[in-house]
């Protein structure tokens, strides 16, 4: 089923953005690079910089940007207010497996894939002996980028089973702070709804979550996103499942390991066993003939 205007703004949340003056450079076009230290220096495109002009990483056939929260999410911040838009995705290794007929589609302008996982960093030092600035999730990544806007965000959550959704929406709202302007599980809620685009349109969305898992979420945006006005669409797995409670995550001491993924694996083994042995001999098959 989808909703919209699952809740009204609630006043005095969303946290004041630590990064102002840092947005209000980016947006007026007055800095020459995303970010210190990047081996790309930055250009400006029509007052404000593109995720093209700094360094990539080139894993299995994609792009991945060395970038770190906080410069990812003054991007998105500042793109969003000159009403731009960009379709964000988090890249592991079951990303570059399954959506590597998305190839060309992701090197479009307004597209912005960043790496997720040790996979990823594995790939990147064997192969260019190089290595990204911070391990980016959505799970961690979302959390961030709201707390960093200065406003609360017009959030429309997209996928999930129907009573996941609920939790998760109660989860942004609440504990986030964040507007939950409409929700639509992945399931007959998607299948019924198809104007889902306007509806999602009509809540005057900020920020589209998505969470059909790989490759679905991502051809969905990518598919949609020309006719969609919300400035930040983002595929994100799993992540309403942990924000309802319905999945745990793993300790922080594994996060901190970088095991999670082993952990998930030990939680789920007939859902995660190929993802973790058959498509890693296909990941890192696609690593050596991109490379």
């Amino acid at each position: 089923m989808c909703i919209q205007d699952y809740t009204e703004a609630h006043e005095g949340r969303g946290t004041r953005m630590a990064a102002d003056a840092d947005l209000e450079t980016i947006a007026l076009g007055k800095t020459t690079g995303f970010g210190s230290g990047c081996a790309a220096q930055g250009t400006i495109f029509q007052g404000v910089l593109t995720m093209r002009s700094i360094s990539t990483i080139q894993v299995g056939g994609f792009a991945v940007l060395k970038t770190t929260s906080a410069e990812l999410a003054t991007h998105l911040l500042a793109q969003r207010q000159l009403g731009k838009q960009v379709a964000l995705f988090f890249a592991n290794t079951n990303f570059v497996v399954q959506c590597r007929d998305m190839r060309s589609q992701m090197e479009n302008e307004g597209v912005a894939i960043v790496n997720d996982g040790v996979g990823m960093d594995i790939a990147a030092r064997l192969l260019h002996a190089d290595r990204f600035k911070e391990n980016l999730n959505g799970t961690d990544f979302m959390p961030f980028l709201f707390r960093q806007s200065s406003t609360p965000l017009r959030v429309f959550m997209v996928g999930g089973k129907p009573r996941v959704l609920q939790k998760a929406a109660k989860y942004v709202t609440q504990l986030l702070g964040q507007v939950v302007v409409g929700t639509c599980d992945g399931y007959e809620g998607i299948k019924a709804n198809p104007h889902l685009v306007e509806t999602i349109n009509q809540a005057q969305a900020d920020v589209v979550l998505v969470a059909l898992g790989n490759p679905v979420q991502e051809k969905w945006i990518l598919d949609h996103r020309q006719g969609l006005n919300a400035g930040i669409l983002t595929g994100v797995g799993a992540l309403f499942d942990f924000w309802a409670g319905n999945k745990p995550r793993a300790p922080v001491f594994v996060q901190k390991m970088r095991l999670e993924w082993f952990y998930r694996l030990c939680l789920e083994p007939r859902r995660l066993a190929r993802r973790y042995t058959v498509d890693i001999v296909k990941f890192l098959k696609h690593c050596y003939h991109y490379r």
